[in-house]
């Protein structure tokens, strides 16, 4: 009836997803820098500020995203809060890295725009190698 309904649709469905993705990041880089600072040692330190990095590009990937659809800057908020001890944060960011990946990839699945699509995909493979290190550096500290 309405042509421009399912795009319509489509595209609030990313908007919220982008929201929920630029909130995600904008935690991962506060609690991280956090991380960073408490890491036993120089090698864990530099791998978790490697990895901060990557949050922090998927955080302006997505920031540009959102403002290209919407004309304004997301608001950034915390959701969740970063963990007081070293083995407590490096298991919730085991936990939040995997969960992340597979909304990262339902998101690329559900994206129309290859370009949109490709930056989510990215942005899942380096997730999922944030947890690779993450699992690695809760076994060595158990």
């Amino acid at each position: 009836m309405y042509p421009y309904y399912d795009h319509y649709r489509q595209n609030q469905k990313l908007v919220s997803d982008l929201l929920k993705a630029i909130n995600g990041e904008y935690n991962a880089t506060q609690c991280y820098a956090k991380l960073a600072e408490m890491a036993p040692n120089e090698e864990q330190r530099d791998q978790i500020n490697e990895i901060l990095n990557d949050e922090k590009k998927h955080l302006r990937q997505f920031t540009q995203i959102y403002t290209t659809l919407t004309g304004k800057r997301p608001p950034l908020q915390m959701t969740e809060e970063c963990s007081d001890t070293y083995l407590e944060g490096i298991e919730a960011s085991f936990k939040d890295e995997q969960k992340t990946t597979d909304f990262y990839h339902e998101v690329a699945d559900e994206a129309a725009d290859p370009i949109v699509k490709e930056v989510f995909r990215r942005a899942a493979y380096d997730e999922q190698n944030h947890a690779v290190w993450f699992l690695y550096y809760l076994e060595i500290e158990k």
